[in-house]
């Protein structure tokens, strides 16, 4: 593939992140070898010079970007040379093209296109009119168009043959690419969203009713407010209209651009008026359809890029909330009519009692709520109480803070939690399997309880879009979204490591090289044949190839195993350093991990070494 005259991918990259491009290279090199970012980020810093995984994340989606623009390049100048239309112009256009937006618009004119009325004027040999009344406005067009009358190319008489001209004028003027480009930013400087009510929708759409009569320029519009215009447009509550500016009497600034770009003016000439009256009807029936259709995608991508922005924040968030650890947990999923369901699971996760308390209306049972759940507190040795915070929470929450006041002798700690996603947990092929003898609507107890204890482990079992840390989801493009909720969620999970002896499929699955089948087969092999006692062993799981452990081996732990590296962030190929570095110091691995002074000291090791040591 040839590069564009604007320089090659690595250094575009390198220039937008202020890094070297050898960097890039490097990072780009190991992306294609099958690396991934959390690996690359931890394990190949000096490969890269310290990129972290934010610069590896941008640096990932622009590879993907500039290559698929590479790509669409390729194509288009293969489409433009089989149509033996290519010039040297022509090639250094499309090749200076450094967006996907003005790529298309180089191509626009050679793009190709259902027979248009503009092609058809051309084959009636209409196109000499055209370029005749553009180049000598001093003709009066009847007149000249008097000469091109033939009914046999079908056209019937002088006005046919302007509407031909007209036609190729307009399509000329829509398809300029410099004149697209130019009145695009533009309109979308200068121009606004408006919203207007629908007729008879008022009531129906009353949730839209702050757009029932709204206008704010694009620039201004935050990402809400665009993606609740769409959606009210799309229940057909609410009608859009992209305005190019303010309202103005007269003609459009914009069909002066048009104009002055074709060198149109109007100075009494017998061609200046149907000139004059061409460039408005291009602008109004092709230029500003066609932007109006740009600037609708690019305020959707921006208000989408900053929907999930927020959402990947929010969910980074919720995932390395505190976990409050090996403790037992009394979950609280709470309900008016069908009661509270209850969930007791002890210091490993593991469920130990579950019930239905029906403390609120209608049942009223109150005193009765309070004695079971005291009693299965006991029991238990529960410590904590997590509550769910939906329908009825705080009624529960009061309920929870009698039980702690009744019954200060149980110790108890309330604490309010996130359950969204809890039912979608209940009702996966997941839960079925990890809890199948349970009640669908006791599983959302259990999920609650386990993301107190441990919210990473819980919620890598719903799919990140469920948890609910954004707005607008199901209007967000589902690739953009899955794609960086996933990358949160992996760069999560590999930031803080997993024990591969306690990790379900699901969580294993999220680990740097690890697929679904292989953390099922992982699980297998560890229900078959007991827990792992080394990372090695990891070699003999299923499929589980060199490519997968390099992947993968540095972020699973394995505690009380038989090398205490293996407990740690230190990856296996760089054992025989930190071994190198234990005999220097006259310590043992086990007092050597984390300890920041000893390690200070020592010269045995790259620093990289030292770093993951310190780091566990």
């Amino acid at each position: 593939m040839t590069t564009p005259l604007t320089g090659s991918i690595e250094s575009r990259i390198a220039e937008e992140l202020g890094v070297r491009e050898r960097q890039v290279k490097a990072a780009v090199e190991l992306l294609d070898g099958g690396s991934t970012v959390p690996f690359i980020a931890r394990y190949r810093k000096e490969a890269t010079e310290m990129l972290d995984d934010a610069q590896l994340r941008t640096l990932e989606e622009r590879l993907r970007y500039l290559r698929e623009l590479e790509e669409r390049r390729a194509a288009i100048l293969d489409s433009v040379r089989e149509q033996g239309k290519l010039t040297d112009e022509l090639e250094a256009r499309i090749r200076g093209a450094e967006t996907k937006a003005r790529l298309e618009d180089v191509y626009l004119p050679y793009k190709p296109k259902r027979r248009t009325k503009a092609q058809i004027a051309r084959e009636a040999g209409l196109e000499p009119l055209a370029d005749g009344l553009l180049g000598d406005p001093g003709v009066e067009p009847l007149a000249a168009a008097a000469a091109f009358v033939d009914a046999g190319k079908g056209v019937a008489d002088p006005q046919a043959a302007l509407d031909g001209a007209r036609a190729i004028l307009t399509e000329r003027f829509s398809e300029d690419a410099d004149l697209i480009g130019e009145v695009r930013e533009r309109m979308w400087v200068r121009g606004r969203l408006a919203a207007k009510v629908r007729d008879g929708k008022e009531e129906a759409g009353a949730k839209f009713s702050d757009y029932f009569d709204f206008a704010e320029p694009f620039t201004e519009l935050p990402s809400h407010r665009i993606l609740a215009m769409l959606r009210g447009e799309k229940e057909e509550v609410l009608d859009l209209v992209l305005e190019p500016e303010e309202a103005v009497d007269g003609p459009s600034s914009y069909e002066g651009i048009v104009a002055s770009r074709f060198g149109i003016s109007q100075q009494g000439r017998p061609g200046d008026k149907w000139l004059g009256d061409t460039v408005r009807w291009a602008w109004r029936t092709r230029i500003l359809v066609h932007l109006g259709i740009d600037l609708r995608l690019r305020l959707r991508t921006a208000a989408e890029d900053e929907a999930v922005r927020v959402f990947a924040a929010n969910l980074r968030d919720l995932l390395l909330a505190a976990p409050a650890g090996t403790r037992a947990t009394l979950g609280l999923d709470p309900g008016f009519r069908t009661g509270v369901k209850v969930a007791v699971v002890d210091a490993t996760g593991k469920v130990v009692a579950t019930d239905v308390i029906h403390p609120h209306v209608p049942a009223n049972r109150w005193d009765e709520a309070i004695a079971k759940l005291a009693r299965l507190a006991k029991e238990h040795a529960v410590e904590l109480i997590a509550i769910g915070n939906g329908t009825a929470s705080r009624e529960t929450d009061k309920l929870a803070g009698e039980l702690i006041a009744k019954h200060p002798e149980l110790n108890l700690t309330k604490v309010m939690v996130s359950e969204a996603g809890a039912s979608v947990y209940s009702a996966s092929a997941f839960a079925s399997q990890e809890l199948p003898d349970m009640d669908v609507s006791l599983r959302g107890a259990v999920s609650i309880a386990r993301r107190l204890q441990d919210p990473l482990a819980e919620l890598v079992k719903i799919d990140p879009k469920s948890i609910g840390v954004g707005q607008y989801q199901h209007d967000l493009s589902e690739v953009k979204l899955s794609r960086s909720l996933d990358a949160v969620v992996e760069d999560c999970v590999n930031g803080v490591g997993v024990d591969v002896n306690t990790a379900s499929a699901p969580l294993l699955a999220r680990v740097s090289g690890i697929s679904s089948g292989l953390a099922e087969n992982i699980v297998a092999h560890r229900d078959g044949n007991g827990p792992f006692r080394s990372r090695s062993e990891l070699k003999k799981v299923s499929r589980l190839g060199p490519k997968a452990f390099e992947q993968c081996a540095g972020f699973l732990r394995i505690r009380g195993g038989a090398d205490p590296l293996d407990s740690s962030s230190v990856h296996p190929e760089t054992y025989p350093v930190v071994r190198r570095m234990v005999k220097s110091s006259g310590a043992d691995v086990a007092a050597l991990i984390g300890n920041t002074a000893v390690l200070r000291s020592l010269r045995a090791g790259t620093s990289s070494t030292r770093r993951s040591v310190c780091r566990r």
